[in-house]
């Protein structure tokens, strides 16, 4: 399996052992860094790195490494086609990819030890999602493109309403305003509905930095 495996000052030199650890697997393993733990950095630009490989198709999954875990997940989990979780147990790390087909594993190299965070890393990967839960745990996803139509369907009927409520002079014209109006609102409909569909199949990886700092 391709993995990605990014950390933080803060993830140093947790983020080599999971790498070493993986690779021993027989894993192909892309590192992202850091390896430098006297240079504070900032987790969301490791995190923001390491969505990228995953949603361009680079990696398959990945491993995200700060202070607390807490961090890279927040900051993995605005990248539009990641799913990050914080597992501090087997069982999490496990359930998150047979049920909620987590691609992001977050750890937290000041709260758990080397062995845990190995045990953790090997069960991540060795993860397969249930057939059955593969769309629900899409859905998210597809409900916010959804959302993007809705809304640009309403912008145009309420664009067209305005439009064809203006006053016009004669029967004749206010009809022909109606008509054109209404035709303008139909295609901005249509182009909603296929901005929706195109954004929930092609998944963008734009990172909102919210803050700075250590975690």
């Amino acid at each position: 399996m391709k993995i990605g495996v990014a950390g933080d000052h803060a993830g140093v030199p947790l983020n080599e052992q999971v790498i070493a650890e993986l690779r021993r697997l027989g894993h192909e393993v892309t590192d992202l860094g850091t390896h430098d733990a006297s240079q504070p950095d900032d987790y969301p630009d490791y995190a923001v790195a390491l969505a990228q490989e995953i949603v361009e198709g680079r990696c398959e999954r990945g491993v995200l490494i700060c202070g607390s875990g807490v961090g890279a997940s927040v900051a993995a989990n605005k990248v539009k086609g990641i799913r990050a979780g914080l597992a501090h147990d087997t069982y999490s790390a496990h359930q998150g990819v047979e049920h909620d087909d987590m691609n992001v594993l977050c750890l937290g190299a000041r709260v758990v030890g080397r062995e845990l965070a190995l045990e953790l890393a090997r069960t991540f990967v060795g993860g397969a999602l249930h057939g059955r839960r593969a769309a629900p745990a899409k859905a998210g996803e597809n409900r916010e493109a959804g959302k993007q139509a809705l809304g640009f369907g309403h912008m145009a009927l309420e664009k067209a309403k305005a439009f064809t409520t203006k006053d016009t002079k004669g029967h004749a014209g206010k009809m022909h305003r109606r008509i054109f109006g209404f035709i303008v609102g139909a295609v901005l409909v249509l182009a909603g509905v296929a901005a929706g569909q195109k954004s929930a199949q092609k998944l963008p990886h734009v990172l909102i930095r919210t803050d700075k700092g250590e975690d």
